[in-house]
């Protein structure tokens, strides 16, 4: 029988994180097509907001996730993820030690971490959490950060080292993400390639559509160790 928590990894295929920022249009309707268009994952990711604000747009997110059956992970705010029902946390360098976090949201909600090298996977890995994102696989305009893009040799490295899912984000589209998913990685978070389309559920369609032909690729099709 697959549990709550199963389920919710399952749905790590494609991540929408958000920026309300850049988006031509009401958030919320972005995200509606981006679901109905194979979005599994929405992360609540708006720093700036105060508490109020963000927990009324977490709420709004939380009903709309839940009627079109998407996960809701709210950045760092472990109180707001409990007190919107949402799906699960996701932690970086700043935020509370997973451990702490787990006491909070219990076991039947997931724990997310923004790593940007292997060591900060193993690290995650080992203090608990149930997946990381490695970023920038690629240059990006929309980032807080200022990393060298670590490329998609970098995932392989990383998927050696680590058991539990690995998502990859930054600078992904719809004209390298096959070249991200021949890496082996467990799914793809974008933000700008979905919140600045100008038809985000036909974006969001040709991203998932890609996921789902490596889906059902046999093990020795993908480029694993970087060869056939």
């Amino acid at each position: 029988m697959v549990s709550i928590h199963d389920e919710q990894l399952q749905k790590l295929d494609l991540v929408l994180i958000t920026n309300r920022k850049i988006c031509e249009v009401g958030l919320v309707d972005i995200i509606r097509q981006a679901i109905e268009g194979g979005v599994g994952t929405i992360q609540l990711r708006e720093k700036d907001l105060s508490t109020k604000d963000l927990y009324k747009l977490a709420k709004e997110l939380r009903e709309k996730t839940k009627e079109l059956n998407a996960n809701l992970i709210i950045n760092d705010r472990a109180d707001i993820a409990l007190a919107v029902g949402a799906d699960g946390v996701h932690l970086g360098w700043q935020s509370l030690n997973t451990n702490v976090v787990r006491r909070i949201i219990g076991h039947n909600k997931v724990i997310g971490y923004s790593a940007h090298n292997l060591k900060e996977a193993e690290k995650a890995n080992f203090d608990g959490a149930d997946y990381i994102t490695i970023s920038p696989i690629y240059d990006t305009t929309h980032k807080d950060y200022f990393i060298k893009p670590l490329g998609v040799e970098e995932i392989r490295k990383i998927k050696e080292k680590v058991d539990i899912p690995v998502i990859a984000l930054g600078g992904i589209n719809e004209n390298n993400v096959k070249e991200v998913l021949r890496s082996g990685v467990d799914g793809i978070a974008v933000i700008s390639a979905i919140l600045l389309s100008k038809e985000p559920k036909q974006t969001t369609t040709m991203l998932y559509r890609e996921i789902e032909k490596y889906k059902m690729k046999p093990e020795d099709e993908i480029f694993i160790s970087g060869h056939r």
